[in-house]
């Protein structure tokens, strides 16, 4: 049992799960207790050592499944007589030494039963530097390597050919299509922490349910009239919280202090009063096209309730990224907006890379967002079929308090064309559409309050 346990702990880590030595130990310990003929109490000790959080629990559940279920060889071949030497055989003719690619070898163990080196390449596959080179930005370079290893598939499919048939050649065909579907499925990881809001507030009838797109030029400026109203109640609500200074907990040991001042007597009674923390907010907006209408108007409201927050600092991009902070802090609200519009550093005409925007922040600004910070993205999703580098999203995720994702289409045009909305929605706490202004204000209030 304990070699299995080593053997499972090796393909967890080979899939970048990261389980130490003292947690295996305390596995086995766990094991010793309870019946390991009952697969949901083994499974549930593996679970609980090894997955650490519920991000990392269905991951989990795919090792557990590959490596104690589809790894298993079928009792039935077992059976047959040698069947242990034939399969032997098998594999002695499978391996090549004209052949010297790890990855031949790696699918060569998968078919073996041990998926730890094959795991390893698929991580090796998913986590490898995807920065463009020269002009031309894509995500060619994973999907050859996955090419790659597809070819030392067919490689096997045709060593298998002169295999006499039988069950022995269809279980390996069974288990090559199992390492295949590993290569093109691409897992994206559980997110069911994910807080999708679609009902909202109506709290104008006509003006706030419409498109910030489709605004006029006369409806904006009625618009901002509007917008200063909301902010200003806003305000009022958030300030109420500040300056009340009579409830909260007893404080004795200041009573008594105040009250030997008046010979004793508790004329003032103290309260532990802790005003609520200012949250930090770092906002990513995407200011191309339609995208801009919706935050220009969402960064007008969130610099207009800055006293709310400690701090706020604002980057746009489209395709490269700025940092916009100063000029909403040294200029009115709407000249800030109108000098971003007109600023020469920006190239309107470039095509958006959300996935070189995302990898620009993780290089440059992470230091930015700590456990107290609410990043919030502004942006359709659409990357122009360019690599969307999830992964440098998860990163972000991890250092910040909250993601929050505003995107200004509908959810059933997630999965239209370009958009890679679907692949980030896993990496965020909260995904919510906004194109009009109730939906902002209704997301704002929520932000303050």
């Amino acid at each position: 049992m304990v070699n299995l346990i080593l053997k499972f702990v090796s393909c967890c880590r080979a899939a970048d799960h990261h389980v130490s030595s003292s947690e295996v130990l305390d596995c086995l310990r766990h094991l010793a207790i309870i019946d390991l003929l009952d697969e949901e109490q083994f499974r549930a000790v593996l679970r609980s050592n090894f997955a650490k959080s519920r991000r990392e629990q269905a991951s989990f559940d795919r090792l557990y499944d590959l490596f104690f279920h589809k790894m298993i060889t079928d009792p039935a071949l077992l059976m047959e007589n040698d069947a242990g030497e034939k399969l032997q055989d098998i594999f002695d003719e499978l391996r090549d030494e004209d052949i010297e690619d790890a990855r031949y070898d790696a699918a060569i163990e998968f078919l073996e039963g041990d998926p730890a080196a094959y795991l390893e390449l698929l991580k090796k596959i998913n986590d490898q530097d995807k920065k463009g080179q020269g002009p031309i930005k894509s995500n060619l370079a994973p999907l050859s390597n996955r090419l790659g290893v597809m070819l030392q598939f067919n490689k096997i499919k045709n060593k298998m050919v002169k295999f006499d048939g039988g069950n022995h050649r269809e279980y390996l065909e069974d288990r090559l299509k199992e390492a295949q579907a590993m290569l093109s499925k691409e897992p994206k990881p559980h997110n069911d922490s994910l807080k999708r809001v679609k009902r909202f507030e109506k709290k104008m009838a006509k003006l706030g349910e419409t498109s910030f797109s489709s605004l006029t030029p006369k409806e904006i400026e009625e618009m901002r009239d509007v917008t200063n109203h909301l902010v200003r109640r806003l305000k009022d609500v958030a300030g109420r919280r500040y300056r009340s200074k009579t409830k909260g907990v007893l404080d004795v040991k200041k009573t008594i202090r105040s009250a030997a001042a008046f010979q004793g007597i508790p004329l003032e009674i103290k309260y532990k009063y802790k005003p609520p923390k200012k949250g930090k907010i770092v906002t990513l907006c995407d200011i191309s096209g339609s995208v801009w209408s919706t935050a220009r108007f969402m960064l007008n409201m969130l610099y207009s309730v800055q006293d709310c927050f400690s701090t706020v600092r604002s980057f746009a991009f489209i395709s490269g990224i700025i940092d916009v902070t100063d000029t909403f802090e040294k200029n009115e609200i709407n000249k800030a907006i109108e000098l971003i519009m007109n600023d020469e550093a920006i190239n309107y005409q470039a095509m958006t890379d959300y996935g070189e925007t995302l990898r620009n922040f993780r290089d440059d600004y992470m230091y930015t967002l700590n456990k107290k910070t609410t990043l919030i993205i502004v942006g359709d999703g659409r990357s122009n079929y360019m690599n969307p580098e999830e992964g440098a999203l998860e990163e972000m995720r991890t250092k910040c308090r909250r993601v929050i994702w505003l995107t200004p289409e509908e959810e059933r045009f997630w999965l239209d064309g370009d958009c890679e909305m679907n692949t980030y929605k896993a990496y965020c706490h909260e995904v919510r559409t906004v194109n009009c202004l109730n939906q902002l204000a209704d997301f704002i209030e929520g932000l303050v309050l």
